[in-house]
């Protein structure tokens, strides 16, 4: 056996490894504070950013369930020489498509509504005088807001229900509770009030109509039963294979002259452009990291020169390269770490205060979170390499020469 045992250096537990690295946090507490700070702000933009547009999309595709996100608008192409007209089977032919769960149609009977008949025959106050099926409210999710809808009796004699719209413009803020029902005159005929609708933020025109029951518009009204608008529900998930087909369905001669509309695109435009705004701040939430990351190699690199004597001294004791390069490398990504969950936090509840105070449901993506933190931890390991490097280079009498 040699006479000179060979002694391996001491392996440091993950323990002893992290309270090293906590020294110079203890010891230093405003620095590594103001060091963190970069980074807390850092990850905070970056959960706001997606916190609050992720609560907005919810109430957004909240308030899209409830108004019709799957309902869909068919009519021929406007500005059409002849004018393109429908097939009057067309609803028929929709309704058989499967995931279509319902199917309604107006048509315009271009024909003109009056309050009373001593007013100018040619004013009709902007509004469209529509034939309407039945099932037209299940198709578009509206609401009666006074009396009843057309019903399979009232349908066919003259009645009509008005638009929030044309119920103001015809002077109706509602129907008399036990009184005779107003009137209104429509070509040379009397029709009798019977229901005032709701606003329906999806189709703006039924809002600006007078809708008359199908039956009654062909006795009364002339109408040669063409359908002008379609409208129709789909399962959500099949509204874009529905949407292919339906010109085909609609008008098989001619598919190329019907146009297929989503009404809900509209308020869809609002959430592309809050996600285009989204990712500007998410570029200022890199930059805000980019400066934390440089504040933490800044502060390591100081630490680094004013700890001399310590790596010197540790390194007489026998610390190798490697423990001290751990050491510091730990210091980095903790001081990273502190300020990374620090900006978790206020991210996290600057976001639930925002949803709270606008009444959205308060969405915050898991994968934010984690990326936040995951975020700060590799600015942590990117920052204090070369800080860490620095100081394992150090031989124990260059470093010993500043006591």
């Amino acid at each position: 056996m040699s006479r000179f045992e060979v002694t391996r250096p001491v392996r440091l537990a993950p323990a002893d490894l992290l309270g090293l690295g906590l020294v110079g946090l203890r010891t230093r507490k405003l620095r590594a504070a103001l060091s963190a700070l970069g980074i807390s702000i850092g990850i905070a933009t970056m959960i706001v950013v997606t916190g609050i547009p992720a609560s907005s999309q919810a109430s957004l595709m909240r308030e899209l369930s409830a108004l019709g996100a799957n309902v869909l608008q068919a009519m021929p192409l406007p500005d059409q020489e002849p004018p393109a007209l429908l097939p009057e089977e067309s609803v028929a032919m929709v309704q058989r498509i499967g995931p279509v769960t319902v199917a309604s149609a107006v048509a315009n009977t271009h024909t003109v509504v009056r309050r009373s008949d001593r007013t100018d025959p040619n004013d009709g106050l902007g509004l469209t005088v529509l034939a309407a099926r039945l099932d037209l409210p299940a198709a578009i999710n509206a609401r009666i807001r006074y009396g009843k809808w057309l019903s399979p009796v009232t349908g066919k004699f003259p009645t009509v229900v008005l638009g929030s719209v044309a119920a103001a413009r015809l002077g109706f803020s509602g129907l008399p509770p036990g009184g005779p029902p107003p009137q209104v005159m429509i070509r040379d005929t009397w029709f009798t009030v019977v229901g005032i609708l709701a606003t329906t933020p999806l189709s703006p025109d039924i809002d600006r109509s007078v809708l008359v029951g199908w039956e009654a518009a062909r006795g009364s009204l002339r109408f040669d039963g063409h359908p002008t608008v379609i409208y129709l529900q789909v399962e959500e998930s099949q509204l874009e294979a529905v949407r292919a087909v339906l010109p085909a369905t609609i008008f098989p001669e001619r598919p190329g002259q019907v146009t297929v509309t989503r009404p809900s695109d509209a308020l869809a435009a609002k959430r592309a452009s809050e996600n285009n705004f989204s990712s500007l701040l998410l570029a200022l939430a890199a930059v805000a990291l980019l400066v934390g990351g440089i504040g933490v190699a800044n502060t390591m690199v100081i630490s680094v020169l004013e700890r001399r004597s310590e790596i010197g001294l540790r390194r007489a004791l026998g610390a190798n390269r490697g423990q001290i390069r751990g050491q510091f490398l730990t210091e980095a990504v903790a001081l990273a770490t502190l300020g990374g969950v620090a900006g978790t936090a206020l991210g996290l509840l600057t976001t639930v205060g925002y949803a709270t105070y606008h009444g959205w449901p308060i969405v915050v993506p898991l994968q934010a979170v984690l990326a936040g933190i995951g975020g700060a931890i590799v600015v942590g390991v990117v920052a204090g390499v070369y800080p860490s490097v620095r100081a394992s280079r150090l031989t124990p009498t260059q470093a010993l020469a500043t006591v």
